[in-house]
């Protein structure tokens, strides 16, 4: 069998990157099929994550496993981190063996297969196997779907940021509903048939995605770099080297639920400082490419301290919502998992507001350097947000609205920013590994709120959030300083 076409000899035109000729929202036509994609893929993976760690926590006579809520945390934080490190595989495979669309088909197979695993099988199994394959394939289609996303443009589109903002919606959509009927699904019959309904959310997501993956651009089945047929067994020795390594690691106890999370953002750390020095030393990469390459890694810094914070709406604001928040409501107490609802219900209604801004501005626009640390303040700002109700016993359900409201907007000038970022930068031969290497600085970020979240407590609450806080405002005031020569750097992108 012939491996895929290698990269596209010529840069295609916008109408080749649309070939329908249709438009959605003022952009391509294809980005509606990944939309939805990505909005289903985004309702079971956060359906499920509203769940998780409730499910570990909670005691077997209330349908849980009853693990302790400090390891708990620091295995949702593992979890989320693994998602994003199982980018670079991702990322890895599309670039060097089947190509970006073929990546991301076959990912979002190894989510459903992952929640089906969670609903049927049952206890410590149930989970292991579920999770693993969930994070093997969200990371196969984080890294891709993005890159997909991007396919759709030329690299001087001023719809691009945009494009991505409007992407970023379907995501939280999916974000918003999933949590809300999981949660609903779970409270009323219990968590497998909650993860069972993830598990149909995928399976909608994929019907609706094959039926019209034939609209994409060509260019999305290359291959950039193809790996030689010779390397394929030195390639499949070394992954089940590195699966021996693991087993290893876990058997001996080395690496343990109560570690977990601090062994990931390791992880994520030693592998994004060697796809750097991959990047930045490899023939294929010319010199303007490099210049990018090396702008980035303050921006990496950045996302890495920005989600650190962030995705603690799913460690510590979950512990938070059980223990100090106040969620009766007319007599209705609040699911717990709906606060995490709040998040998506704001993207959905600022993500097009964002999106209009961007492309009024169009070259007018902050550049991503300046968004970066005015959201990057923004998270802080949020933390700080908390310490006024450290004297109240019953937190109320508005506060954390608003909260997470500030979040919100820190989000939306980073996240999709950033995904959009990395696939301008992208040298042309390795365009999804510039996508896995963002999401590696979620990686890091997702594990270290889960280490995080270990030093939390109602006790410790003021200075937790207190020093965190300031922290992350110092970083964001930090990039604006040198988001100047940052900007410089990147040689005419972002």
């Amino acid at each position: 069998m012939q491996n895929p076409p290698t990269t596209e000899p010529h840069e295609l035109t916008a109408e080749e990157r649309n070939p329908t000729g249709r438009t959605f929202l003022g952009q391509p036509g294809p980005l509606s099929n990944l939309f939805s994609v990505e909005l289903w893929e985004r309702f079971s993976f956060y359906g499920m994550q509203g769940i998780l760690l409730i499910y570990m926590y909670f005691q077997t006579t209330e349908g849980g496993l009853g693990i302790d809520e400090g390891v708990a945390a620091g295995i949702v934080g593992a979890y989320g981190g693994m998602v994003y490190v199982f980018c670079i595989l991702g990322g890895w495979v599309a670039d060097r063996i089947t190509g970006s669309e073929r990546a991301m088909f076959y990912s979002a197979i190894l989510i459903m297969a992952g929640h089906v695993s969670l609903a049927l099988v049952p206890g410590i199994p149930g989970l292991v196997l579920g999770l693993l394959l969930v994070a093997v394939g969200s990371g196969g289609l984080k890294a891709n779907v993005a890159n997909l996303v991007g396919h759709l443009y030329t690299k001087e589109d001023p719809r691009r940021d945009a494009g991505f903002s409007i992407f970023y919606m379907g995501v939280n959509i999916g974000g918003l509903f999933g949590p809300l009927l999981t949660g609903w699904v779970q409270a009323s019959w219990g968590f497998h048939l909650g993860f069972g309904l993830a598990a149909v959310g995928m399976a909608v997501g994929l019907t609706q995605y094959w039926l019209r993956r034939k609209d994409l651009p060509e260019d999305v089945h290359a291959v950039p770099d193809p790996l030689p047929r010779s390397q394929y067994t030195r390639w499949i020795l070394i992954a089940a080297a590195a699966l021996v390594v693991v087993a290893v690691l876990l058997a001996t106890g080395v690496v343990n639920p109560g570690n977990l999370a601090g062994f990931v953002a390791i992880l994520a750390a030693v592998a994004a400082i060697g796809i750097f020095a991959f990047l930045l030393t490899s023939s294929k990469v010319t010199g303007d490419e490099r210049s990018r390459v090396l702008a980035f890694i303050p921006l990496f810094i950045g996302s890495a301290a920005f989600f650190a914070l962030f995705q603690q709406q799913f460690t510590v604001v979950t512990l938070y919502s059980d223990n100090r928040l106040d969620r009766d409501l007319f007599g209705w107490e609040m699911p717990i998992p709906w606060v995490q609802s709040f998040n998506p219900v704001f993207i959905i209604l600022l993500a097009p507001l964002f999106a209009i801004l961007w492309t009024k501005l169009g070259k007018r626009q902050p550049n991503t350097p300046v968004k970066f640390g005015i959201g990057i303040a923004l998270m802080g700002a949020a933390f700080l947000l908390f310490l006024p109700m450290v004297t109240t016993s019953a937190v109320p359900v508005l506060w954390i609205a608003v909260i997470l409201l500030v979040a919100t907007l820190g989000e939306l000038l980073v996240s999709p920013v950033g995904l959009s970022l990395s696939t301008k930068v992208a040298p042309v031969n390795y365009p999804v590994l510039m996508v896995a290497l963002y999401n590696l600085s979620v990686a890091l970020g997702t594990a270290l709120s889960g280490s995080l979240a270990e030093f939390y407590s109602a006790e410790t609450e003021g200075s937790y959030f207190g020093i965190l806080g300031a922290v992350t405002i110092g970083i964001g005031l930090l990039m604006l300083v040198i988001a100047k020569p940052v900007h410089r750097a990147m040689r005419g992108v972002g």
